[in-house]
């Protein structure tokens, strides 16, 4: 008779870890096989990263090469000249802080207390939550000449502001919005329903735990949906052009027509022959103004954040 694996008992008590020392063999063994469709997949997901990360270097240094020998601060204190051919940009470097200044000053504020209405004081399912929300995807995915004939129809004849920099910050604003109600909702609705009910047991009203512990909890969103905005606003070029208008000189008010970077762009590379040198150039300027802003975006929300948590 064939003999019979005797089961752990008070006479075998090596019987549990030789039983566990089986399982643990099979367990590696089984860790240790090649399973060749993961292997495949992450070959498929770096070669995708690596694809991606080529070409934004590509380009970065194609921009950077041709544009920083044509860098001085003569470019970026002087009048554009002979169409943008010669001169610099300082209307145009104008013309953009004024735009994005009126934009940011419309959009935050606005922004800031519709997702608050949305994610604190509406329920999820509520009628006219849903109805705010589905609007604000539509609104996000609407292309930005549509809003710049908007922008035209409304600001620039129906208000009478005509082509210029308010016309356009506004239009802008319209277009930012979206984002940064949904980035400031759904950072909100990211903190800890926790947070909220420890609060109410300290006996906190809903303004001290929105403003020291919903907002600075949720600061990633916030400034995520702040860069995104600024990137937005900052490069736009289809929407300004039928709100800010194309005119180069200095603007004295809101009310005058302006030139921003990208609109002095796509006129220098596709109007205005001869003129890739200046172009380049501005692109550069672009690139830094847009690290610029993001960076102190960044950093208004992380010294926030810690101020509050110092308090």
């Amino acid at each position: 008779m064939s003999r019979q694996a005797i089961p752990p008992s008070q006479n075998n008590p090596s019987g549990d870890a030789h039983s566990l020392a089986t399982t643990k063999s099979n367990l590696v063994t089984r860790s240790q096989k090649i399973s060749y469709p993961d292997i495949l997949l992450s070959l498929l997901v770096w070669a995708v990263a690596i694809s991606v990360t080529a070409v934004f270097l590509w380009i970065s240094l194609d921009i950077i090469w041709h544009g920083v020998r044509h860098l001085s601060w003569e470019f970026l204190i002087s009048e554009p000249e002979d169409a943008g051919r010669q001169g610099g940009i300082a209307s145009i470097l104008v013309s953009t802080g004024l735009l994005l200044s009126v934009c940011l000053g419309v959009a935050v504020p606005l922004g800031l207390g519709t997702g608050i209405l949305l994610a604190e004081f509406t329920a999820l399912n509520n009628w006219f939550g849903r109805l705010v929300r589905h609007s604000l995807d539509m609104l996000a995915s609407v292309p930005s000449i549509v809003f710049g004939l908007f922008g035209n129809a409304f600001f620039c004849v129906t208000l009478g502001l005509g082509f210029s920099i308010l016309s356009g910050g506004l239009t802008l604003a319209c277009m930012v919005l979206p984002i940064l109600i949904r980035s400031v909702e759904d950072g909100l609705r990211s903190v800890p329903h926790e947070y909220r009910l420890g609060a109410a047991s300290l006996g906190l009203s809903r303004t001290t735990t929105l403003l020291n512990l919903l907002l600075p909890a949720a600061v990633p969103s916030l400034a995520t949906g702040l860069i995104l905005g600024i990137g937005r606003a900052i490069a736009e070029t289809a929407a300004l052009m039928y709100t800010s208008g194309y005119v180069e000189r200095m603007p004295e008010s809101l009310l005058d027509s302006g030139r921003t970077l990208s609109l002095h762009i796509y006129s220098l590379s596709m109007n205005v022959s001869g003129g890739d040198s200046s172009a380049y150039a501005s692109v550069v300027v672009l690139m830094i103004l847009l690290l610029v802003t993001n960076g102190a975006a960044i950093w208004i929300g992380e010294h926030w954040l810690h101020s509050r948590i110092q308090n």
